[in-house]
């Protein structure tokens, strides 16, 4: 990817708005075990989620019946046209003595959500780049819970150790230098960057497939960065989306707190102890055509002309109840939810 970021806030914004890189907040919407996508109806689901958007989120959101746009009365993302929902595994720490409590999250650099994730939509590196947006009922999902191989990852889901929380210095491009496909194994002094690309080539027809993958490709040469073409099968060159996660691991870098055999401590909440189960999912909901417009009049960074945009407080007032009453590990836990 070309994205170059310089570190303090201020240089952040200001490198998204040099490469058109539509990159905002939002805050935590809620922390649940549920998954429309993959177990739709499922109360609860297999593992716990973090989730931000729109608060129409529930367990089942049938593409054809339920549109975020229409049915949401708020959202957690700083775009107020924006009441998509995303989401992805949460974060565990696993104490030597075999509890677990919950990794934070907290906000990326020059954003004033609070916890939640990093949206990023890109149009693309070239000056005459076109995307088309996606559809109402559009959703999708980018790696795989059950993976615990790093040959078998999906492109562009990535760890950073940070060494501060100012990110100095900065790294480089996501999923390139230090980054790793598996957790971190050092103690990181600014908590971890986890960075999450999905395809971004659509075959035209299908809002989904069983798979909630086969709908989605890669560019047949080159990459989404390079400007490569999409595939015969896939031709429908949509934005590309990532996310990016700050997890808040400070609190845990006690290593006489960690596994005693040396091992590295912390598991998503499906009990992956490898970062090979990194995924993330995503349910479009953009109301009418505010994605096109921010797309055509190259949006960038959290504030752009095109767009309605609430203020950071709106966004962190947007919450919503757990739908699955448990204890989601803020105090220590004997074993995972759901495990």
């Amino acid at each position: 990817m070309l994205l170059k970021s310089l570190l303090p806030a201020a240089a952040a914004v200001q490198m998204a708005a040099a490469q058109e890189l539509m990159r905002f907040g939002c805050s935590q919407l809620t922390i649940d075990r549920i998954d429309p996508l993959v177990e739709p109806g499922n109360m609860p689901s297999a593992h716990m989620h973090q989730i931000i958007g729109g608060n129409s989120l529930n367990a089942s959101m049938k593409p054809v019946d339920h549109d975020p746009p229409t049915v949401s009365t708020c959202t957690s993302c700083t775009y107020s046209e924006d009441f998509s929902n995303y989401w992805t595994a949460n974060l565990y720490f696993r104490a030597r003595n075999g509890t677990y409590k919950r990794v934070p999250q907290f906000a990326n650099l020059g954003l004033a959500v609070e916890a939640g994730m990093t949206v990023y939509y890109i149009r693309g590196y070239q000056a005459n780049a076109k995307v088309t947006a996606f559809p109402p009922g559009f959703r999708m999902l980018v790696g795989d819970p059950m993976n615990r191989q790093a040959s078998t990852m999906q492109k562009g889901l990535c760890y950073r150790c940070e060494a501060n929380m100012q990110q100095n210095p900065f790294g480089g491009a996501p999923c390139t230098g230090q980054d790793t496909q598996a957790f971190p194994k050092a103690a990181c002094g600014g908590g971890w960057r986890v960075t999450v690309h999905f395809p971004t080539c659509w075959d035209g027809k299908n809002l989904d497939t069983p798979d909630h993958k086969a709908h989605m490709a890669y560019p047949a040469s080159g990459t989404f960065e390079t400007g490569g073409a999409c595939p015969s099968t896939h031709p429908v060159r949509m934005p590309q989306i990532m996310y990016e996660i700050m997890f808040d691991t400070r609190a845990f870098n006690n290593k006489a707190e960690w596994p005693a055999d040396g091992s590295q401590p912390f598991v998503w909440s499906m009990n992956d102890t490898t970062g090979y189960g990194l995924h993330g999912d995503y349910l479009f909901g953009w109301q009418g055509d505010a994605l096109q417009r921010a797309m055509d009049g190259k949006c960038s960074g959290d504030r752009c002309a095109p767009l309605k945009r609430q203020t950071d407080q709106a966004a962190i007032d947007c919450v919503k109840s757990q739908s699955v009453q448990e204890d989601i590990g803020d105090d220590w836990l004997t074993s995972l939810p759901g495990l």
